[in-house]
């Protein structure tokens, strides 16, 4: 796996562990300013599915695509994707990234599934106050809006506890702004509705470390995970049977 070249791990690495009202880390000035520029001008464009809820307690709406599936080893869509956008999916993939997490939150990651996903939230999108799933260890947000007024809403919400009115902290998504969120029954966070009047989307990746054995959250639901394996698993009898009557015939 190549070097980074496009992340800045030293300010991850560098980055200081608040543990009010949670473990979480504000982390800016992850890229260059000319990659920063690319990263936003060429924010990926395809693949992109609607998420939506607006009934349950957690309203949601969001557009998401795959960048790395759960422990792939590939870049999902690479041939679309601009080579910016291919380094710094190669950074996320890179050992030295896993080690410079691993370091900011002092757990060990080297075991730990990971995924990256790009995230578009349209005027109107939103996340409600949320605690991580019981599989994520922690996810790093990284925003890549080439400017954005925060009154228009679109930012990242530290809470306090489910109170979305209990803001402790704010980061923005500018390109090179992140946070990075340590899973817990009390890391609560969300995402300000984006003004639909504003005419403009909010960008981020989302890279995910997940306890050893779990599956996504995310893109790839955990019945879509079952299903997958149900098939595969009928696949290996088909085959078995196959090779069974070809070794009849001999």
């Amino acid at each position: 796996m190549p070097a980074a070249i496009v992340l800045d791990l030293n300010r991850i690495s560098q980055s200081h562990l608040e543990v009010e009202p949670y473990q979480w880390a504000p982390v800016s000035g992850l890229f260059s300013a000319a990659d920063a520029a690319a990263l936003a001008a060429t924010f990926p464009a395809d693949r992109f599915k609607r998420v939506a809820d607006h009934t349950g307690e957690k309203k949601h709406e969001y557009q998401v695509r795959s960048l790395i599936r759960m422990s792939a080893r590939s870049i999902s869509g690479e041939k679309q994707l601009s080579p910016v956008w291919q380094a710094l999916a190669r950074d996320l993939m890179s050992p030295a990234y896993r080690s410079a997490m691993s370091g900011l939150i002092g757990i060990d990651l080297s075991a730990a599934e990971f995924e990256a996903n790009v995230f578009h939230y349209p005027p109107g999108g939103l996340h409600g106050a949320h605690t991580d799933h019981r599989d994520k260890i922690v996810t790093h947000v990284l925003y890549f809006n080439e400017s954005w007024n925060d009154v228009d809403g679109g930012c990242l919400q530290i809470l306090k506890s489910s109170d979305p009115q209990e803001v402790v902290a704010k980061v923005s998504p500018l390109v090179g702004n992140s946070a990075v969120l340590v899973r817990s029954d009390n890391s609560w966070h969300a995402v300000s509705p984006v003004v639909p009047s504003c005419g403009l989307s909010r960008r981020s990746v989302t890279a995910t470390f997940y306890h050893p054995g779990r599956v996504s959250t995310t893109v790839w639901p955990r019945w879509n995970q079952r299903l997958r394996s149900l098939c595969a698993s009928r696949w290996q009898r088909v085959r078995s049977r196959l090779s069974g009557r070809s070794e009849a015939r001999m």
